[in-house]
């Protein structure tokens, strides 16, 4: 299946299908929006199978923020269900954006899959290729997939804040959200002090693909981050910032996830709120 990269193209993935095969999962999703269940029954990827962000790459909302992570136990049944195993490559895709996508990839990185890549552009990108869609269910053979956490790096608030200040801590959040001017979601407006904006929309090209490696490194530059920092990435809930750790890992940085990220920070009144910007860059 392609190479081992955290991204896959169409033309690699179509081939991949036409041989064994990796596991293929359909995670559409829209914040606040209906589950992505009627997009997959409309079309999907053939022998796809769907995964529910909200039910099964999240747990329930609370101090943990809109979207925690899920329980280890809960996750590898679910993905054992969708028929993913630990010896065979798994493909994630979203309609696009790579955001929801992005939080399978990293989940299942997070917990021990050796193989797994985003399919680059989505399925707007398999549609514009000319590939085939399907409306078949499989039913997929249950799968031997065990979870280990600890794949990727997590951050918890205290992390998070440390990193602020000691490394760069990266808001992938839109600018006026970061800057406080708006906040459509979450009930308190700003971000982590110390931290950095780097909208997630600007990871991506006109085209809906991933920018060159050479294009994210200049934006990190242009917020003053220097090559080696120690990164660590947040957002409203955990889901886009997932999309920036996956971009900075095309890019050759390893950054990690505060998973609880903006709504679960502000649970506590005891915790910071800076607007405007951080000092020594952003935007």
């Amino acid at each position: 299946m392609g190479s081992h990269g955290p991204l896959i193209s169409v033309h690699e993935l179509a081939a991949a299908l036409r041989a064994d095969g990796p596991t293929v999962l359909d995670v559409r999703w829209t914040l606040g929006g209906p589950p992505g269940t009627q997009d997959y029954a409309a079309g999907h990827i053939p022998g796809a199978v769907f995964v529910d962000l909200e039910r099964e790459l999240s747990a329930p909302p609370g101090a943990g923020g809109r979207h925690p992570l899920p329980d280890p136990g809960a996750f590898a049944g679910a993905m054992r269900s969708k028929g993913v195993s630990s010896e065979r490559p798994v493909v994630v895709y979203d309609a696009g954006g790579a955001l929801s996508a992005a939080r399978a990839w990293w989940l299942l990185r997070y917990h021990g899959h050796p193989r797994v890549a985003v399919l680059d552009g989505g399925l707007a990108a398999w549609r514009a290729a000319g590939e085939p869609l399907s409306t078949e269910v499989p039913i997929p053979a249950p799968g031997e997939f065990e979870a280990r956490p600890g794949g990727m790096a997590l951050l918890d608030a205290a992390a998070a804040a440390r990193l602020a200040h000691e490394g760069v801590l990266l808001d992938a959040r839109a600018a006026e959200r970061y800057r406080g001017e708006s906040e459509p979601i979450d009930p308190v407006a700003g971000h982590i002090p110390g931290a950095r904006n780097l909208p997630a929309t600007g990871n991506l090209a006109p085209d809906g693909r991933f920018r060159e490696p050479e294009a994210i490194k200049r934006a990190l530059a242009e917020i003053g981050v220097e090559p080696g920092a120690d990164l660590g990435a947040y957002c409203g809930s955990g889901v886009v910032a997932a999309q920036l750790v996956l971009a900075l890992e095309l890019a050759g940085y390893r950054a990690a996830l505060y998973a609880g990220s903006w709504s679960e920070w502000i649970t506590d009144p005891a915790r910071g709120v800076a607007t405007g910007f951080a000092a020594g860059g952003g935007s």
